[in-house]
């Protein structure tokens, strides 16, 4: 029999059974209207609806009828719908097609004993309905029906028409169709079929072959899978199988110890020699970029579309992280750490690269034996911007610091690696050279050749590239250099967070997990410390290993058990703060975070009468996006606010002072302004609104009680918000749109009073003016550093960095380039870290030899 005759015969026409179907459909859709009135189709719940169940309870030949009835309904009412109406109406002929392929999907999910003929003309006019372009393959119940396969298969076996047939239906271009947000997961059907013709061959016990999606990362591993032999490979189909099924949050005991007795059975070691370069490789990728256009309503519609890797190949890579659980070694983890990382990278417009994979190596990171895990997930708590994650991230510290009976601040103190390092330094011998490892600044470690007569040699010697054992040594300094440059920012980023957590250390671990750490101790010997003696605090400093007070006195009395805390401005008179600054400054020690010039936030009078709140940030427009990823940096908490909220009622960014038992929060608000959003619907800009405390049990703190070294804190970090984030800082913005209603803000910020941080930054000027190479051409007049130029004078505010031209004060527009500009790189600043003040000074450098400028757009300017 022909295909087309066999479709007669299944699919045949029945006037009178038709027409009892089509009552049957009517009353079922006229059950569903009658409860839930004229929103009826977003409520098609069949359980509860008689007819429905009625028709369940007639005999196996009905229920089948009725399914190719509907099959063809389908098919035939939305072929004559499109010839009506061009593109897609939702009207109620829509609906009422939508009811009839629910019903369909309910029919089909019930053991009906199909025939191999009946199966195969199912999928064929599933298939024709897409060929057609009346229905995607994929929207049909593809899953159900490969059920109905597999249940055929189990009770009458596989005939060689249904191989045949199923053979055929794997190389449909239709079974390549990537889910959407709804239809069949046509992949999982792929494996199911697949599977059901391995196992019904003789295949004396064997695993089915899985071949991973054909992206980038299952090309790489299908290819190396493919190189081993096939009862090694038996092994790894088997765990491919239940890496395939990893949908759950975490792994299930079964699934841990089923994948560790396959392990077992592959190897440890020839597993992670296998699975370790599979890591390596997707760690090193990038997200791909694809133009993808659709047609809808007979418009063409373009956008970007961004895969790190298929959807189902995250699943499988998740699974296999989880498989890493049983293993502890340091080579592991640093891959999981790196993994995660890129995991979470945000892609613009899309969110995390992939987060399914980096919540699985937060998991195995979190459950590893001793710290060396959790100091991995103390650096990610830094380094991560997205709430959710980070907040996993701390669930599983306080966890580790349960189990050992420590804070989670000492926890993470506990788990820094130190990376063998002694005094910042580290060698790795090679034969007679060695190679040297120093740390130079943060984010600076450096290597050199050091020869066997003691001389400097600025290449790698032959003879490492020539042996297999002393090129895995040098790849192992490298990757120390690479570590420890993240290690030493994320450390400086801790320890400056330090001031809201009340830290106080016994003497004792101080040295050890800071003075003596050998990674640490290169941030905390050039930062002010505090001593208790009696019932006062003494701050010292490290010089020639000791501690000297302001007076220049050793601290002698120091024991183990003496009270150490880190110091901080407010705990000093003024004339010592600026005694620290000079003395540091005199012998050039580089702060590796703001302390000694670190901004003091003091209640103001109109603080005292408001008594709960803050106006002192309130009504500054600033960047919303820019001012998500800083305050994410900064340890806070806020959502992204756009375009579909009802606004109004305003949003906040807060974060949590555990020590304290408070938390602090940051208004803002929505600026509702046409068409100031971006693809995704959030806004570009926002309006900062007040500063409030929160106390344990949910009211609001009288500013007064907020103890003043977090009430300072709070506000330093709000007055960053605003400082970096601030339209203000924006050159272009007033000529680049921006927001028209708002531009005498710009003007004002741009220009007027500076702020806390930009004060300081006037104080490091004035003293860094006389010792600068443009110091004859240069002066600070008020809130402006003023240059004095061949062509002009130009007058650089000093906290936006803006610029005015004398003598009628015509702006100047500089678009700041990125990194380091080369005229500062040498200038010693008394800490690291402030962009503005090397903003600052780079436009002054670049201004005072503005007749050696060449970019025209600067040059129109000031010609003009």
């Amino acid at each position: 029999m022909g295909i087309r005759e066999s479709f007669m015969s299944i699919f045949k026409v029945n006037a009178t059974e038709d027409k009892q179907f089509e009552d049957l459909v009517k009353q079922v859709i006229d059950e569903i209207k009658k409860e839930h009135g004229d929103f009826w189709w977003h409520n098609i719940l069949l359980g509860k609806n008689k007819t429905y169940q009625q028709i369940k309870k007639k005999e196996c030949s009905f229920r089948k009828g009725m399914i190719f009835y509907l099959v063809n309904k389908v098919i035939a009412e939305t072929k004559i719908k499109r010839r009506k109406i061009k593109g897609y109406v939702f009207d109620e002929e829509h609906y009422t097609i939508a009811a009839k392929a629910e019903i369909l999907t309910g029919l089909i999910r019930s053991n009906l004993e199909y025939t191999s003929g009946e199966l195969e003309q199912l999928f064929l006019q599933f298939k024709k309905s897409d060929e057609l372009q009346l229905k995607t393959f994929s929207d049909w119940p593809i899953g159900f029906a490969t059920q109905q396969i597999e249940r055929t298969i189990k009770s009458k076996g596989l005939t060689e028409d249904l191989k045949i047939f199923l053979e055929d239906l794997l190389s449909w271009p239709q079974m390549k169709q990537r889910k959407g947000y709804w239809g069949a997961d046509l992949e999982k059907v792929r494996i199911k079929i697949e599977k059901l013709l391995f196992e019904s061959a003789d295949n004396q016990g064997r695993n089915a072959p899985y071949k991973l999606p054909n992206d980038r990362v299952g090309e790489f591993i299908n290819s190396e899978i493919a190189l081993l032999e096939t009862d090694v490979q038996d092994k790894w189909f088997g765990l491919f199988h239940l890496f395939i099924k990893s949908k759950t949050s975490k792994p299930t005991a079964k699934f841990l110890k089923s994948t560790s007795a396959i392990i077992d059975e592959i190897g440890i070691t020839n597993y992670k020699r296998v699975v370790h370069p599979w890591i390596e490789y997707v760690v090193g990728l990038q997200p791909v970029e694809t133009v993808v256009s659709n047609t809808y309503a007979g418009e063409v519609y373009e956008y970007s579309a961004y895969e790190f890797m298929h959807e189902k190949n995250s699943v499988f890579f998740k699974g296999l992280i989880w498989s890493l659980a049983k293993f502890h070694d340091s080579r592991t983890i640093n891959l999981l750490g790196r993994l995660a990382e890129k995991a979470f990278k945000k892609i613009p417009g899309v969110g995390p690269t992939a987060a399914a994979v980096g919540n699985a190596c937060l998991y195995v990171l979190g459950n590893t034996r001793g710290l060396e895990g959790v100091s991995h997930l103390s650096r990610l708590k830094l380094k991560i911007k997205q709430n959710n994650t980070r907040k996993l991230i701390v669930k599983y510290l306080d966890e580790a610091s349960e189990k050992l009976g420590v804070s989670s601040s000492e926890i993470e103190e506990l788990s820094i690696p130190d990376f063998d390092l002694q005094n910042g330094k580290k060698s790795y011998q090679f034969e007679d050279y060695t190679l040297n490892l120093t740390i130079q600044d943060l984010g600076k470690v450096n290597l050199t050749w050091e020869k066997p007569d003691g001389s400097i040699q600025k290449t790698t010697p032959s003879f490492v590239k020539n042996s297999a054992k002393h090129k895995e040594l040098l790849k192992r300094a490298k990757n120390d250099v690479a570590q420890i440059k993240k290690y030493l920012t994320a450390q400086r980023d801790r320890i400056d967070r330090l001031y809201l957590e009340n830290r106080i250390w016994d003497y004792s671990d101080y040295l050890k997990n800071y003075l003596n750490h050998g990674l640490v101790g290169f941030i905390a010997n050039k930062l002010l410390w505090q001593f208790e003696n009696g019932k006062e605090y003494v701050t010292a400093m490290y010089e020639q290993s000791k501690w000297v007070d302001k007076d220049r006195n050793a601290l002698e009395w120091i024991d183990e058990t003496t009270k150490v805390r880190l110091w901080h401005p407010i705990y000093s008179e003024i004339d010592e703060v600026l005694y620290w600054r000079n003395l540091l400054e005199q012998l050039a020690i580089k702060q590796p975070l703001k302390q000694a010039y670190r901004e003091v936030y003091i209640l103001t009078d109109a603080e005292i009468s408001t008594k709960t709140y803050s106006n002192r940030m309130a009504a500054h427009i600033i960047k919303q996006h820019q001012f998500n990823a800083l305050t994410a940096i900064r340890g806070w908490k806020y959502t992204l606010m756009g375009a579909f909220d009802n606004g109004g009622d305003g949003e906040l960014a807060s974060i949590d002072i555990r020590e304290h038992k408070m938390s602090a929060q940051f208004w803002i608000n929505e600026i509702l302004a046409d068409d100031q959003f971006n693809d995704a619907g959030i806004w570009n800009y926002v309006a900062t609104d007040q500063v409030r405390f929160i106390g344990e049990d949910q009211n609001v703190l009288n500013l007064i009680d907020v103890p003043k070294l977090i009430f300072s804190e709070i506000m330093r970090d709000v007055d960053l918000f605003v400082g970096v984030c601030s339209v203000g800082n924006d050159p272009e913005w007033r000529d680049n749109g921006g927001l028209a209603q708002y531009r005498d803000y710009w003007t004002s910020y741009s220009f007027g009073d500076l702020t806390q941080i930009a004060k300081t930054r006037k104080e490091i000027l004035e003293k860094l003016l006389p010792r600068l190479k443009i110091k004859n051409v240069s002066s600070i007049d008020g809130k402006f550093l003023k240059v004095k130029g061949t062509k002009r004078t130009y007058k650089i505010h000093i906290g936006s960095s803006n610029i005015l031209m004398e003598p009628n004060d015509q702006y100047l527009c500089i678009v700041p380039a990125r990194g380091k500009g080369t005229n500062t790189a040498n200038v010693f600043l008394p800490f690291e870290g402030d962009r503005g003040l090397s903003l600052v000074l780079s436009k002054a450098f670049l201004l005072a030899d503005d007749d050696k400028i060449k970019d025209s757009t600067i040059l129109s300017q000031i010609n003009r």
